[in-house]
C-alpha cells in the first residue's frame, strides 16, 4: 500500500516535471536553444493568478495561459529572432539575460518575499481508493498532463503546423528550403511553450499558495535536466525524462535516511551525473544532431 502511494506521488510530480521539460525540449529541438527564460514564464503565470484573485477561477486561468503565452511570443520576436543566425552560446546568453531582465522587473514590482495566493485551495483535500488517500490536486495534475500530451501527439501528427514543426525539428535548413516559414514554426512552438509554462504554474500556486520572483527557477532546473537525461532535441524524451526524475525524486524522499532528506536533490543530480556517463545523449537520442540555422 505504501508503495502505490509512493507510486501515485512520483506519477503526479513526473508529470508536472515532463510539462516543464516539454517547454524546454520543444524550442531546443528546433532552434538549438535551452531557454532559461522558461521559468519566468512559469513565474508570470503565478502572478497574473495573484493579480486576479477574486476573479471567477476561469477567468484566472485563461488570464495565466494568454499572459504567459502572450510574454513568450514576445521573448522569441525582440530577444530570439534578432540573434537567430547566431551560435548557440549567443542564444544561450540571451536566454540568461531575459530571465535577468524579467525575474529583476517583477522583483521590483512585487518584492522579494513570497505572496500567499488563495487559488483552487478546495483541492487540497484527498480522495480514498482502496486505503489510498490521493489528493484532488495529484488527480488533476495526472489528467491534465495525460490530456496536455495526447493534444500534443495530435497535433504534431495530424495539423499542418505539426507537421511542419516536425520538419523543422529534423532539419530546419531543409525545411526552410521546401517552403516551411521558419518565423511561424519558432513563434508556435514559444506559444505552445507558453500555454506549457502556464499549465506548470497553475500547479505551483494550487500546491504552495504562494507566490515569488524565483519560483521558477528550481523548476526549470529541473526541466533541463529532464531534457537532458531524456535526450536533448527530443520532445518525447524531455516528457520520459521529466516523469523518470519525478519517479526518483519521491523515491529518494520515500527511502531515504530522515538525516539524509534534506540533501535529495543533491542525490538526484549525483544520479543522473552518473546516468549520463554511461549515456551522454540521453534515452531518446534525436536524429536531429546537427547545428540549426
Amino acid at each position: 500500500m505504501i508503495f502505490l502511494q509512493n507510486a501515485i506521488d512520483a506519477i503526479s510530480l513526473g508529470a508536472v516535471y515532463a510539462l516543464a521539460a516539454l517547454g524546454i525540449g520543444l524550442i531546443f529541438s528546433i532552434m538549438r536553444l535551452i531557454n532559461f527564460a522558461h521559468g519566468e514564464l512559469i513565474m508570470a503565470g503565478g502572478f497574473t493568478l495573484f493579480s486576479l484573485v477574486g476573479q471567477p477561477l476561469l477567468v484566472m486561468i485563461l488570464a495565466a495561459i494568454m499572459i504567459t503565452t502572450i510574454l513568450a511570443l514576445g521573448m522569441e520576436r525582440v530577444a530570439f529572432r534578432p540573434l537567430r543566425k547566431a551560435n548557440p552560446a549567443t542564444l544561450l546568453i540571451a536566454s540568461f539575460a531575459v530571465s535577468y531582465l524579467v525575474q529583476h522587473t517583477v522583483l521590483l514590482m512585487f518584492g522579494s518575499r513570497a505572496i500567499g495566493v488563495a487559488f483552487l485551495s478546495e483541492l487540497g483535500t484527498s480522495v480514498e481508493f482502496g486505503g489510498l488517500r490521493v489528493p484532488r490536486l495529484q488527480i488533476v495534475t495526472i489528467a491534465t498532463t495525460l490530456c496536455l500530451m495526447a493534444g500534443l501527439v495530435v497535433f504534431f501528427r495530424f495539423s499542418r503546423i505539426g507537421l511542419q514543426m516536425r520538419a523543422a525539428a529534423e532539419d530546419f535548413t531543409m525545411a526552410r528550403l521546401v517552403g516551411v516559414r521558419a518565423n511561424r514554426v519558432i513563434a508556435f512552438a514559444f506559444a505552445i511553450s507558453g500555454v506549457l509554462a502556464s499549465m506548470v504554474s497553475l500547479y505551483l500556486v494550487a500546491q504552495t499558495g504562494s507566490v515569488s520572483y524565483k519560483m521558477g527557477v528550481s523548476m526549470v532546473l529541473i526541466a533541463f535536466v529532464s531534457s537532458v537525461i531524456g535526450g536533448m532535441g527530443s520532445v518525447a524524451g524531455a516528457a520520459l525524462g521529466g516523469f523518470l526524475v519525478g519517479v526518483v525524486s519521491v523515491s529518494l524522499q520515500a527511502y531515504l535516511p530522515v538525516d539524509l532528506r534534506p540533501y535529495r536533490d543533491a542525490f538526484v543530480f549525483l544520479m543522473f551525473i552518473l546516468f549520463l556517463f554511461w549515456r551522454p545523449d540521453g534515452l531518446l537520442m534525436s536524429r536531429a544532431d546537427r547545428e540549426r540555422v
